[in-house]
């Protein structure tokens, strides 16, 4: 059974400002372990604790590279720079993608489980997932990130998914 169950859009947790990690603990790290496990199972490449309705400023993703699943605490950009657009998805709003255009590079700050700094240059994909899952942490969806046209369908869309969302978990998308 997978630990968590992954909130969707219009759940209020998901419009809320996570607060920084303070503690770093056994607690914690069961909690991340929970958090790669529920991502795994959505799939998805990220997850931040606001989706699993958890207000604090951790994520955790899995770039597929070899290099395994990563935790991220207390995660900011502090540098962007270019432009990409690319189809993206969220598992908190399963089944619909859209076109979104975000910075190319960012430069991305914060602490793994071991209390060590990160900085981390990430650009295309890995840069994407970044920019994603802090937007989550800032109580921003994919939809916010929208032109007005694309917002206009989106919206229509996500009244369809909803009206037709089941009980079981849908599966989501390349993003969370």
């Amino acid at each position: 059974m997978v630990p968590y169950e992954i909130r969707v859009i219009g759940d209020p947790v998901l419009k809320r400002v996570a607060e920084d990690v303070t503690d770093i603990d056994g607690a914690l790290v069961k909690l991340t372990d929970d958090m790669i496990e529920t991502m795994y199972a959505a799939p998805g490449a990220g997850l931040a604790a606001p989706q699993i309705g958890i207000e604090k400023r951790i994520f955790v993703y899995d770039l597929h590279d070899d290099t395994g699943p990563h935790v991220l605490l207390n995660a900011r950009i502090t540098e962007s720079r270019g432009e990409w657009a690319f189809d993206e998805g969220c598992l908190s709003v399963p089944g619909l993608s859209w076109e979104i255009v975000r910075p190319n590079e960012v430069h991305v700050t914060g602490v793994d489980l071991e209390g060590n700094d990160v900085s981390i240059e990430a650009s295309e994909y890995a840069g994407r997932v970044f920019q994603h899952e802090l937007d989550h942490l800032e109580g921003v969806l994919l939809i916010e990130r929208l032109d007005d046209d694309q917002k206009r369908s989106a919206k229509r869309a996500v009244r369809e998914m909803l009206m037709g969302r089941s009980a079981a978990p849908q599966p989501g998308l390349s993003f969370n």
